[in-house]
């Protein structure tokens, strides 16, 4: 079996893809792997004026947006690696970094999903490993009260110094290497969430199913965050919001974690964060 598949799906955002499939081979040190780029649905030009560039690239192409968990699993269902690795256009991936990832998986079969450290260009980090969030959290991010910052800094970890690898309720989907044998167990993103949380909907199913999900900064890769649905007045903007309010609906849980983290056999956060979690 191949080592590992990259899935990368693109929206209005070849010019950000080219340098991030520039950057893939420095990723990689060792072992056999593949790339597929989903184009969903983009106007004007598509990632098809990448493929003389970079011909080792299948690319799929969709006539409209189908949504992100959609076309992700569209593209996984192609894949033969053994390690899946889902990775957002606008990311840049360091020097051995998936090498690194692989490695530490293959060294640690109870791990089905696992993230890198991402950083911005000025290689300050981003807080990519977190808490389970409740409605609680979503609102305090709307309010500039100080105690809804450190309520939302107590999710996002931003405390924690981020320099070992840990487990964590979730890590963001720019970058995810998922084990197949996990995949195939709890199943592919929930496509009934367009565009939203259904990276923390895998990474709950995962926890759920008995397999860890880490966080591993061994591993770097520049994230450039180009968002797409800044405002709910838009129409992603209502989509993600109806795929948040979906997601905890689904799992049975809104305010409080206090169940979910029962059910699991987890520390509330808190907690967890006293306690030393190095790998």
């Amino acid at each position: 079996m191949m080592k590992s598949s990259v899935v990368i799906l693109s929206w209005n955002s070849t010019i950000v893809l080219a340098p991030c499939l520039a950057s893939l081979p420095q990723g990689f040190s060792t072992g056999a792997y593949e790339v597929i780029v989903v184009d969903n649905g983009s106007r004007g030009l598509t990632p098809a004026a990448l493929l003389h560039a970079f011909p080792w690239v299948q690319l799929v192409v969709n006539r409209k947006n189908r949504g992100v968990a959609p076309a992700r699993n569209q593209a996984i269902r192609l894949t033969q690696g053994e390690y899946i690795i889902l990775l957002d256009d606008d990311t840049l991936v360091g020097p051995d970094a998936f090498t690194q990832l692989l490695a530490y998986m293959d060294t640690h079969p109870d791990i089905g999903l696992c993230g890198p450290k991402l950083v911005d260009l000025q290689g300050q980090l981003q807080l990519s490993c977190r808490f389970f969030p409740t409605l609680t959290d979503k609102l305090a991010r709307c309010f500039p009260f100080a105690f809804a910052r450190r309520l939302t800094r107590a999710v996002e970890m931003a405390d924690w110094d981020h320099k070992c690898a840990r487990e964590v309720d979730y890590v963001i989907g720019a970058c995810q290497v998922i084990r197949r044998t996990a995949l195939a167990e709890v199943g592919l993103l929930d496509e009934r969430i367009f565009y939203g949380p259904e990276d923390i909907d895998l990474c709950l199913r995962m926890r759920q199913a008995g397999w860890r999900v880490v966080y591993n900064p061994a591993a770097v890769v520049v994230h450039r965050e180009r968002r797409v649905a800044r405002s709910f007045l838009s129409r992603l903007g209502w989509k993600h919001l109806w795929g948040v309010l979906y997601y905890f609906c689904k799992h049975g849980y809104l305010f409080s974690c206090r169940r979910l983290y029962a059910h699991l056999q987890l520390d509330p956060p808190r907690m967890r964060n006293e306690q030393s979690t190095s790998e």
